[in-house]
């Protein structure tokens, strides 16, 4: 079991993505939060797998959105794994998913549980509302009127 000291750094660990990697476009850190052997369960059915594969993805991801923020708004942990709650802040500017520019803005909740190993991220679920960030980019419309 997990002492109240490896559950404050394993918390302190998985924040830094959405904080530092994603908000402050700091992708080299990617190389020293990940595990070699690093998987993303990510949004869409994308798994990435790797720091490298995961840094690109990012990278691809920010081009899209350049203003992209992530604000970490709840987060608890249990042994190994810590969930958290972010909210996702963009404007979309670049190609995603082979969609064009939309000039739109998002403002969606996120749902992520990462797993840590030896004090690194050795997984990551991620699970944002995509349908509101597709709905808020005008690119689908609501099943619900």
């Amino acid at each position: 079991m997990a002492s109240a000291t490896d559950t404050a750094e394993n918390k302190r660990i998985a924040r830094r993505y959405p904080e530092e990697v994603a908000t402050e476009r700091d992708l080299d850190l990617i190389d020293e939060l990940h595990a070699d052997d690093f998987v993303e369960h990510g949004p869409f059915g994308v798994e990435s797998h790797g720091p490298a594969e995961d840094k690109e993805q990012m990278r691809t991801f920010l081009e899209a959105f350049p203003d992209f923020e992530a604000t970490v708004e709840e987060i608890v942990a249990e042994g190994d794994t810590v969930a958290m709650r972010a909210r996702l802040r963009g404007t979309h500017q670049g190609n995603f998913m082979g969609i064009d520019p939309t000039g739109e803005t998002f403002d969606v909740q996120n749902m992520v549980f990462t797993r840590i190993e030896d004090g690194r991220i050795a997984e990551r679920w991620v699970n944002p509302d995509t349908l509101g960030l597709m709905e808020q980019l005008g690119v689908v419309d609501s099943p619900i009127d």
